[in-house]
């Protein structure tokens, strides 16, 4: 199954609002980049309530059926966190938008919706590596048949 994603532009754009928020905490830019994302796949704009933490310091983000979206402020973020970088901000809220537009098989899907909203910015998520076979007997063969000494 093919994901449609915004095209790079729009995540870019997406991606530049969000670090702006992440360091003035302006309103506007974390609108601007929610707004964009849905715009794209016309859906309404979720509510998004900010909190100094969730579940006890372990949760980063929360989407509720009723398209509420329960976020950790980044001025909270950077305090008390062990990983307190903006790149992990952003992802947690592309996961979170990943919740909040495919209902079914949640979580893997919001992982991939994420990564794929962060590829092409400045801080791509890191790619997972692909599985390779590996021989486990034998000797490596030399082009005459024989093996290498």
């Amino acid at each position: 199954m093919r994901m449609i994603l915004p095209t790079q532009r729009d995540r870019l754009r997406v991606d530049t609002a969000l670090r702006a928020f992440f360091m003035s905490y302006r309103e506007a830019d974390f609108r601007r980049a929610i707004r964009t994302v849905c715009r794209f796949y016309n859906l309404k704009m979720p509510t998004v309530e900010w909190f100094e933490y969730l579940d006890w310091g372990k949760g980063a983000g929360r989407t509720f059926d009723n398209g509420c979206i329960h976020l950790v402020h980044p001025e909270n973020w950077k305090k008390g966190r062990k990983y307190n970088s903006m790149k992990q901000w952003v992802l947690t809220v592309h996961h979170e938008m990943g919740h909040y537009l495919l209902w079914t098989d949640a979580e893997r899907k919001a992982d991939i919706f994420a990564a794929g909203m962060m590829q092409g910015t400045n801080h791509s998520a890191p790619r997972a590596r692909p599985t390779t076979r590996v021989r486990l007997t034998g000797s490596r063969q030399t082009a005459g048949g024989r093996s290498a000494r």
